[in-house]
């Protein structure tokens, strides 16, 4: 079954991109505002996105945590070039070299991790102090956010939306992992949680797409996401991490070369929208050339004058 799982999550992922660059696009044009309601690509976005994220909540049913997270991030590499599309120019060589870094790093960290397929459980006490963690960080990553500019803003907007996102996917993967066919499981707060979690998470998304650094954003939320969730599958759900010598020094290549293809991600121009505004001049205004002398105005003649005094 987990074979399912990852060919779920892998159509998921792919919806998930389309719609993350969709939705980015509205955002740098309109910013992480309710203006976004109003705007029919943003919701198509939103449809797709939540297509996927409903796929990949299905994949946790099937697979574990530490299986089904890194093939997400896989999808960093076609949601660039989507991104690029939307605003009608070819990705930059450095936008596909750093995604391509940040997926293969990434992926080579997880894969790393030994697989597990236990039915999880998680304590109320323990869900509670996970999402106190939770909060704190997005805290943090909020006021800091706040007084940064440029892809500094974007990456800590993003480590605060790939949180959630994470505390989402271990929710579901609690919820949908430990029904074994008992659907009276799915009567507990941690299912409540779980829309009230996504909805954060996507407003938090709308604010780090919004700086204009879709690359950094996304990238983000993907690297933060999985290893958010993988750290909690091991502390909270007892799934494994890689122990052994011979894992270190592959884990420490892997994780240079995530972090190098984030900072050459950081690195670009942002994207702006190309909306025109009313207050655009229709054509180019000419600079104005050296002065010339003009011809010598002839005299008006002075019509009669026909008031009679």
């Amino acid at each position: 079954m987990t074979w399912v799982g990852l060919i779920i999550a892998l159509a998921g992922a792919l919806g998930y991109a389309l719609g993350a660059a969709l939705q980015q696009y509205e955002a740098v044009a309109e910013g992480a505002s309710f203006k976004l309601v109003r705007r029919p690509r943003w919701w198509i976005g939103g449809a797709i996105g939540f297509t996927g994220a409903s796929l990949h909540a299905v994949a946790l049913s099937f697979a574990p945590l530490v299986a089904v997270q890194p093939i997400s991030v896989a999808t960093l590499v076609f949601a660039v070039p989507l991104a690029a599309f939307m605003y009608g120019r070819k990705p930059y060589k450095a936008e596909i070299f750093g995604s391509i870094a940040v997926a293969v790093g990434l992926l080579w960290l997880m894969l790393l991790v030994p697989p597990h397929n236990v039915p999880p459980r998680l304590g109320d006490g323990a869900a509670l102090g996970f999402l106190a963690v939770i909060g704190a960080i997005v805290l943090v990553t909020q006021v800091f956010a706040g007084r940064l500019h440029g892809p500094g803003r974007a990456l800590l907007l993003s480590v605060g939306a790939g949180v959630v996102t994470a505390s989402v996917s271990t929710f579901v993967r609690v919820v949908g992992g430990g029904m074994q066919g008992d659907w009276g499981r799915l009567l507990h707060w941690f299912t409540l949680a779980v829309p009230v979690l996504l909805v954060c998470a996507v407003v938090l998304l709308q604010r780090s797409y919004a700086v204009g650094y879709f690359g950094i954003a996304y990238a983000g939320v993907q690297v933060i996401d999985p290893i958010t969730s993988v750290l909690a599958g091991a502390l909270l759900l007892g799934e494994p991490l890689p122990t052994s010598s011979s894992t270190a020094i592959p884990a420490l290549l892997a994780s240079a070369l995530t972090i190098g293809g984030t900072i050459t991600l950081g690195r670009l121009a942002p994207d702006h929208s190309h909306a025109v505004t009313a207050a655009e001049p229709s054509a180019p205004v000419e600079p104005p050339g050296p002065a010339e002398p003009s011809a010598p105005t002839p005299p008006r003649p002075v019509a009669a004058s026909s008031e009679v005094n």
